[in-house]
């Protein structure tokens, strides 16, 4: 394999040994799910990136990513938030690392949530953001939803990989039911 990079200055690993890495190893991920609260801390939208697939078309999406070695998961948010967000989304990271979820994704369909890159294991956070998101990397827009429109069965089919139940999770915790 190939040597480890340090810190978060380049890649982890190789894309020859990630792809053989994900064949054997579940991989550990992160996934933010974009929020904005009222004064009394209740939530009031959730925000989504629009993303384009060769595969699925126009899908809608959290934030997500691998952690990285010697990263720690608050870093790993932070990193992966400012990369699809901006540097000005001034997100409110959580101060302690338990998650709202974790999900599991299964690279054979049926077993849960999908990814048919790997197996992997996503720690699952809602993230408030105080900032103005610019959506960055491979996204092409970003957007607020109600929680009226959360609601939407036509919404919810956009979502890409399972993450339709990640807001309906997001939803039942916060007691805006799905």
């Amino acid at each position: 394999m190939s040597e480890l990079a340090s810190g978060d200055q380049g890649p982890w690993l190789s894309p020859y040994d990630l792809d053989m890495v994900r064949r054997k190893v579940p991989m550990v991920y992160v996934e933010a799910i974009p929020v904005r609260q009222g004064p009394d801390g209740d939530l009031e939208a959730v925000g989504m990136l629009l993303r384009a697939s060769a595969e699925s078309g126009l899908q809608r999406s959290f934030v997500s990513g691998r952690v990285l070695f010697h990263e720690t998961l608050r870093e790993a948010l932070a990193r992966h938030v400012e990369k699809d967000l901006g540097p000005m989304a001034f997100p409110r990271l959580p101060s302690t690392p338990v998650p709202l979820t974790v999900a599991q994704y299964f690279p054979t369909e049926g077993y849960g949530f999908h990814d048919p890159r790997q197996h992997s294991v996503s720690l699952v956070y809602p993230v408030p953001i105080e900032g103005e998101p610019t959506p960055s990397d491979d996204a092409l827009d970003f957007s607020w939803f109600t929680l009226e429109h959360c609601h939407d069965p036509a919404l919810q089919a956009e979502m890409v990989d399972g993450h339709a139940q990640l807001l309906c999770l997001l939803l039942n915790a916060s007691g805006k039911y799905a």
